[in-house]
């Protein structure tokens, strides 16, 4: 039987390691989780021990959505970890296929019906709408422009290349060096998957040699957009670490006066480096208070 009005929690008695290390010590290592906590439940920390329970662990960002699980545009659901309610982009595997397990089963089918049931006996969008025939046509280029290559090597080749540049380069550790080399040897290795691919089949039928062409294309793009991302913020925070930016003991070390914000990037034109168009989001926090975390 758990602890609290819900019975569903348990001790966290940091009693004695305040006792081993000091109040000071913990307070630099932990001093922004324990306010908070106070703050929530009005026990000082450092005195009873706190009551936990499993939930949410460290969010990491994603679409906003509704109650619904609608984005900002109409129509558009986003699942699983693309959306920022709940655990959302996650550190954890396990809290992102929960995420994506309760938004598929339980609330998608509920949600997307009742959107759909709205529209009944409205006019429907037809196929001869000049935004239609627009997306239409640049999916028809795409496609044809993919099949007529018939180069040497597979698509699963060019996925390799990509991997192994992301991995090593593009990981959670980064640092300016590798990151820009990656964005010299992704737009190289993406000349050459747009000259000698080899697609087998055809497009007239479901063709999975063909879509999974399609999704290495994207991977290109956003990879080489991460490395540009990953090289502009010479901070580290969160799943990103600049090797350049750590304290004495390895740890992350935030820059907050230039980097608090969420870096939008905008499509600019085909050429990611020289044409993607920085937007800054600021981060304001009313009820945290930004302090560096020790996981010492």
């Amino acid at each position: 039987r758990g602890v609290g009005e819900l019975k569903n929690g348990v001790y966290l008695d940091f009693s004695s390691a305040i006792e081993r290390l000091g109040a000071e010590v913990i307070k630099e290592r932990y001093g922004n989780l324990f306010d908070m906590y106070e703050r929530i439940t009005g026990e000082n920390p450092y005195q009873v021990p706190m009551r936990i329970y499993p939930a949410t662990h460290y969010t990491m960002g994603g679409l906003w959505v509704d109650y619904n699980l609608q984005t900002t545009i109409p129509g558009l659901f986003a699942l699983g970890e693309c959306n920022f309610s709940d655990h959302g982009a996650n550190r954890l595997g396990a809290s992102a296929l929960m995420q994506g397990l309760a938004d598929g089963y339980f609330v998608a089918p509920s949600t997307v019906p009742g959107y759909l049931a709205d529209l009944l006996g409205t006019t429907p969008l037809e196929t001869d709408h000049p935004v239609f025939k627009e997306s239409l046509a640049e999916t028809d280029d795409r496609v044809n422009r993919l099949m007529s290559i018939k180069g040497k090597h597979s698509v699963d080749h060019y996925h390799r290349e990509l991997g192994k540049v992301v991995w090593d380069k593009i990981g959670m550790s980064r640092n300016e060096q590798g990151l820009t080399e990656a964005l010299t040897e992704i737009p190289a290795i993406r000349d050459a998957f747009w000259s000698d691919v080899k697609i087998l089949g055809s497009a007239e039928t479901f063709n999975q040699s063909l879509e999974k062409a399609l999704r290495v294309a994207d991977f290109m793009e956003l990879a080489e957009l991460k490395a540009k991302d990953a090289l502009h913020r010479t901070e580290s925070c969160g799943c990103h670490f600049r090797e350049e930016s750590q304290t004495e003991e390895g740890e992350a070390k935030r820059d907050d006066e230039n980097f608090s914000y969420v870096a939008a990037w905008e499509y600019g034109g085909p050429d990611i480096q020289r044409d993607a168009v920085l937007n800054k989001e600021p981060l304001v926090f009313e009820n945290v208070h930004l302090a560096q975390r020790n996981y010492k």
